[in-house]
Formats: C-alpha cells, sequence, structure tokens
C-alpha cells in the first residue's frame, strides 16, 4: 500500500510540474498590447517580460517632453530602457514648458527665521513693484486712490497719501517708467487747508493738460457744520506736473435736481484739442442710487455745462461708485468704477459716456480705486492693494489704503476685458529657483479632507507659473503656511462648482475676496503668480486676476493643495530677482 500511495504522490507531483511547465511557457509566450496616450505612436505587442521597443521623443510646441509615465496622473514614471511589460497598458507623456532657463540658487535670499510676527515680517520688506511711501518719523503711511497721468515716457502717479507727515488725505506723489522702480516725491503736490474751509480734506482727482496749462480736478471734502456743500469739484493749475497752486474761487456744485449736497466727488479729466473743451466725469447720488454725471468745460474753465447722468448702479447695492474712469480700447468704451466697500467693476459701450451695457466685477475686493493709464502702446489700471489694520489678523482684510498695485489691461476677442501682470514686473523675476518636488509636475488626489504636497518657497518676492486640470468638483489651488498648522492655512481657492478664485483664510473657513472664473474638467489651464511682501496677485491666464494680502507667510513652505478633486499641476516654475 506504501508504494502505490507513493507512486500516486509522485504522479501528482509530475502533473503539477508539468502544469506549471506549461502555464509558464504560456506566460512567456503572452502577448500584451501597449498603447501610447494619444495618436501620434502606433500601439505595440510586446511578448511578456520584454521591454517596449523604443520610440522617438513626442513633439509638442512650446514644451519639452518628460518622460512616460503609466498612469494619467503621472505619479509612475516608465523606463523604456529597462521596465519590463507585464499587461495590456498605456503610457502618458509628461510635458514641461521649455522655458529656456536652467534651476539656479540665487543664494541672496532674505532670512525670515528671527522674524516670526506678520508685524516684523511686514517692516522687513523692500517693496518694489509693489510700492508703498518711505516711513514717516517712525509711521508708515500708505497709498490710497492712484491719479495716474502719462508724459514722455514717465507714469505720474498721484495719490491719497494716508498717515506719515499727510495732511488729511493730502495728494502726493511717485513716479516710475517701468513700474518697477519708483521715485517718491517727499512734499504734498496739493495740501489739505490746515485751517479748514471746503478742503479741510483732499478727495481723488485726476489730471489733464491743455495746452501748456496742467489741471488737477481734485475732490473739496469739508467737515464744518457751517459748510453748505459736503463735497465740492475744485480744481488747482501749474506749468509742470510737479507744481500746482490751487485756483482759488473756482468750484463745480452738485446740480440742484440731484436734491442732495453730501456726494459729489471724484473727478475725472479729459481733453479734447478738436473741440478745445474738458470732458469730466464725477461721482455722485441721485434719489438714492449711485450715479455718475458727465460734465462739458471750456478749456479756459470759464464755462461749466451739466450734460446729465452717464450711469446708474443697476444694482442699487452702493451709496457711490468710486474713482470712475472711461477708456477706449480698439472701438470699445469701457467705463470703469470701484463699488463703495466692493469691487473694480467695468461696462461697456460702443460710444463715449454711454449707454453702457450691464456692468462686471473686474479683481476682487482687495485691488480698489483702479484707474487706467495709457501710454500709446499699453493700456495699465492702476489701484491700491487693501492691507489689514493688524498685519496679525486672520479674519479680514479691511483697513483703507495699501500698496500701489499695477496690472495690464487686455482686451479679449469678445471684447471683454481682463488683467495680467506687467511685462517688466513678471520679466524681473529671471531666476528660476529649485521646487521641493524633484519633477515639475504634481499630482493631489483628495477626499474630503484637504490634501497637501509641498512645493514652492514664499521668499520675499517672487514669481509662480504651471498648469492645472482637473476631474472632480472640489476646490484646489495654492496654499500658504501661516504658523505650521493646518487650519489657519491661508488658501488661493479655485473652486470649479461655484465658478469662483478665491483668497480664503483658516484653511478655507474665512472668506476674503473673490471674483468670477469658468472652470471645466479636463480642460488644461495655465496660471502665474507675482508675490512682493505680504501682496500678491493670482492671475488665471486669459480669464480673472485676484489680488490677494498674506502677511506671515515669509520663509514658510507653500503648497499645492485639493479637496473632493484629482488635480494635476504641470509645467511648475518659481523664479525670484538677481
Amino acid at each position: 500500500m506504501r508504494t502505490c500511495i507513493r507512486r500516486k504522490s509522485i504522479a501528482v507531483l509530475l502533473s503539477i510540474c508539468l502544469l506549471l511547465g506549461l502555464l509558464s511557457g504560456c506566460a512567456m509566450f503572452a502577448e500584451y498590447t501597449v498603447r501610447f496616450d494619444g495618436d501620434e505612436i502606433p500601439a505595440q505587442t510586446v511578448r511578456s517580460g520584454q521591454k517596449v521597443t523604443p520610440v522617438d521623443d513626442p513633439v509638442r510646441e512650446g514644451y519639452v517632453f518628460a518622460g512616460w509615465y503609466q498612469d494619467a496622473a503621472l505619479t509612475q514614471p516608465w523606463n523604456l530602457e529597462s521596465d519590463k511589460v507585464k499587461s495590456d497598458m498605456t503610457l502618458y507623456a509628461a510635458w514641461d514648458r521649455d522655458t529656456g532657463d536652467e534651476i539656479t540658487v540665487a543664494g541672496n535670499d532674505k532670512d525670515f527665521s528671527a522674524l516670526r510676527t506678520p508685524g516684523s515680517q511686514e517692516e522687513a520688506y523692500d517693496y518694489a513693484a509693489f510700492f508703498r511711501p518711505a516711513v514717516d518719523d517712525g509711521v508708515q503711511p500708505y497709498v490710497g486712490d492712484p491719479m495716474p497721468y502719462y508724459e514722455d515716457g514717465v507714469y505720474y502717479i498721484y495719490y491719497l497719501k494716508d498717515g506719515g507727515d499727510s495732511y488729511n488725505h493730502s495728494a502726493y506723489l511717485t513716479t516710475t517708467t517701468d513700474f518697477l522702480t519708483y521715485t517718491e516725491h517727499d512734499a504734498p503736490i496739493l495740501e489739505a487747508s490746515r485751517s479748514g474751509g471746503q478742503d479741510s480734506w483732499i478727495g481723488t482727482g485726476s489730471v489733464v493738460k491743455v495746452g501748456e496749462t496742467y489741471y488737477f480736478f481734485y475732490t473739496g471734502h469739508g467737515d464744518a457744520a457751517t459748510l453748505e456743500y459736503k463735497e465740492k469739484i475744485l480744481v488747482a493749475t501749474g506749468d509742470s506736473p510737479t507744481a500746482f497752486a490751487k485756483l482759488e474761487g473756482w468750484e463745480i456744485i452738485p446740480p440742484a435736481e440731484l436734491g442732495q449736497k453730501q456726494d459729489f466727488r471724484d473727478p475725472q479729466a479729459y481733453y479734447d484739442p478738436e473741440t478745445e473743451t474738458i470732458t469730466l466725469t464725477v461721482t455722485a447720488s441721485q434719489a438714492g442710487v449711485a450715479r455718475i454725471l458727465k460734465f462739458t468745460l471750456s478749456a479756459d474753465l470759464q464755462t461749466v455745462t451739466y450734460d446729465g447722468v452717464i450711469f446708474s448702479d443697476p444694482t442699487e447695492t452702493f451709496w457711490n461708485l468710486e474713482c470712475s474712469d472711461t477708456f477706449q480700447i480698439g472701438g470699445t468704451w469701457y467705463l470703469t468704477y470701484s463699488g463703495q466697500d466692493d469691487t473694480l467693476w467695468y461696462a461697456m459701450a460702443e460710444t463715449p459716456y454711454g449707454p453702457y451695457g450691464a456692468p462686471t466685477r473686474l479683481d476682487g475686493k482687495l485691488f480698489y480705486a483702479a484707474k487706467h493709464v495709457e501710454d500709446g502702446e499699453n493700456c495699465y489700471i492702476v489701484g491700491w492693494a487693501r492691507r489689514s489694520e493688524s498685519p496679525s489678523s486672520t479674519q479680514d482684510v479691511a483697513g483703507w489704503g495699501g500698496n500701489l498695485v499695477v496690472q495690464k489691461v487686455v482686451q479679449n476677442e469678445d471684447k471683454t476685458l481682463s488683467l495680467a501682470p506687467v511685462g517688466t514686473v513678471a520679466e524681473s523675476f529671471s531666476v528660476r529657483r529649485p521646487l521641493a518636488v524633484e519633477t515639475t509636475h504634481v499630482s493631489v488626489s483628495a477626499g474630503s479632507l484637504y490634501t497637501y504636497q509641498p512645493v514652492f518657497t514664499c521668499y520675499e518676492s517672487f514669481r509662480i507659473t504651471g498648469e492645472f486640470t482637473f476631474t472632480g468638483t472640489g476646490s484646489f489651488g495654492l496654499s500658504f503656511d501661516y504658523n505650521g498648522r493646518d487650519e489657519k492655512n491661508k488658501l488661493i481657492v479655485l473652486s470649479p462648482a461655484e465658478g469662483k478664485l478665491q483668497l480664503r483664510f483658516n484653511e478655507g473657513s474665512t472668506p476674503i475676496a473673490e471674483t468670477a472664473v469658468t472652470l471645466e474638467p479636463g480642460t488644461t489651464y495655465s496660471f502665474t503668480y507675482l508675490q512682493e511682501g505680504s501682496v500678491g496677485v493670482f492671475y488665471l491666464d486669459g480669464q480673472a486676476a485676484l489680488t490677494v494680502r498674506l502677511y506671515g507667510a515669509s520663509g514658510k513652505p507653500i503648497e499645492v493643495f485639493a479637496e473632493q478633486n484629482d488635480v494635476i499641476f504641470s509645467c511648475l516654475r518659481q523664479y525670484t530677482r538677481p
């Protein structure tokens, strides 16, 4: 019996070995299909355990091929020279923008390790493009309501200076030729009256040249109870754009039909040499609705004609449409204004001064009181970036005045407007820096909780560029470390479901500012982000801009993040200045 059992066991073992050998042989001769994402490279049939036949690198204009990957999320690299095929598969190409530069370690970064508070970091910043006035007697002043004027290669940017040696928002001047370096004029261009009266406060205005004379129209704001009018339009004159004298006795008062004497300001002037007339737009209210008025003035200012209302706030939300401005690009006219304590808006028209279509927001709440300036080639818009009264606040950014911010105005094919970085400013960040990851693409897959991936460093000043595509509905974007705790992170958020680009504090729980965007899954979008000090502007290229204020982030990591989404960030770059 034992012999019989032993023979049966040997037979079974032989059968198993034979079967395994046959299966092994079949596996050795199995063939699999290897496909390459896209239609450019034909699929291959590859025997199991063999390598893919080498193929020429694919070509994409403006990009450099960055290798093959086993998954669409580009997380599992595939080496054609060494990896062996074991199943049917698709290989996906990774791409990187051909920027023609190399990674450099600059070695001149400011050390923020000893500056542990947001306030101490803010004091240490050296602002260039995002101009901030110099400290006066230990007090930091700020820029309010810019009034730009261009002549002979120089941009004259008058502004209401808040704090420092400025008395009641007196008008000061800074000049630039490139929006990168500024020359600050120490003395006020127009000082508020220290003896009281109609211009005991200086309000926003504009400068226009008529012949050889410069007119500075401005708002005279009086607080005295004895004054009949709270605000009037006043003027100063000069023979250069850097020196003005108030023209005593000249004024424009609110038309009687407005039915109010309180709200009448922000004159914007345009000169027409053919008719020798000045057009003046003024913001005011009538019947409780914010409106923009039009006046026609003779070149010598002796005749003033009220032409009526050219625009009324269709939302009836704002009590004033501050710092209105009109300009033309191509055959389309644009009206811009800042809704009181809201955002910058614009409306379009086919003719000067309307009728205008429905207004649309441009940028968010932190880019305020912006007006345009042209140099014969480009159109820019000049505003101020709102600040917090306390840099340590994680709840709001609501202070009046801040840093000067200039953005380029771009007219889209459908005549709508978008904002883009100023070329000289973006190009000043020319030193490419290493990332916190080895590749230039990062995949973030997230459920209901935020998922973070460190990629960049928050230097004092820098530029970030990249692309992204997504498949889900949740939010994603850039996350800035505030104090080492995720729940305090400050986020620049792209939200496809809401159609918004937002600044949110406290890991998204505290909304600060937002603007509208359109985002579709599976589409590739490019972005640019500029930051100097605590001021930044995020551009969804060709579509939207959002100005942000990020205190306390310098020297800390910048992460990409996602929640309820699968996002591929690609072609990532970070640059600093030399």
